[in-house]
C-alpha cells in the first residue's frame, strides 16, 4: 500500500476538524482517518525543507536502508553531524522516522510519496505587483 504525504504551501492548519475528531473520541464514537498532511506557511520553509541535501537524504535512505545515520552518512559521502542535522531536520516535519536499534540510530522514510499543494493566494498576487 502507498503511504502519500500531502504536503500544504501556503496554508495554516484547520483545527476545527481536530477539535471535533476529539470531541467524538472523547464520547466514544468512530474517526475516520485522515490522510495525512503537513501544513507549510510558506515557501521559504518548504525551501528549506525539500532542499536539495534533504532530498537526497531521503533518496539515499529509501534506496540503501542503512542501519544508522553513520551508514547514511557513508553513503552520501558526507560528515555523520551533518547527516544528523538533515535527518533530524526531516524527523522534525514527520517525514523521517528515527528508530533505537542499540547502539545505532535507524533513519526510516514515513512515506512513499509527497504530493504538493501550493496556493496563490493574494499574498502571492501582491508581491507580483510590487
Amino acid at each position: 500500500m502507498t503511504r502519500t504525504l500531502h504536503v500544504r504551501v501556503g496554508h495554516t492548519p484547520d483545527r476545527n476538524d481536530l477539535a471535533s475528531d476529539l470531541a467524538a473520541l472523547d464520547d466514544d464514537e468512530t474517526v475516520e482517518p485522515t490522510e495525512p498532511t503537513l501544513a507549510i506557511p510558506d515557501l521559504e520553509t518548504f525551501g528549506r525543507v525539500f532542499r536539495a541535501t534533504n532530498l537526497a537524504v531521503l533518496e539515499a535512505i529509501v534506496a540503501h536502508e542503512p542501519d544508522s545515520i553513520r551508514e547514511l552518512a557513508r553513503t552520501l559521502d558526507r560528515h555523520p553531524p551533518e547527516v544528523l542535522e538533515n535527518v533530524h531536520e526531516l524527523s522534525n516535519y514527520g517525514l523521517v522516522d528515527l528508530r533505537e536499534e542499540g547502539r545505532a540510530t535507524r533513519p526510516v522514510v514515513r512515506y512513499d510519496d509527497v504530493a504538493v499543494e501550493l496556493s496563490l493566494g493574494t499574498e502571492s498576487a501582491d508581491a507580483t505587483e510590487a
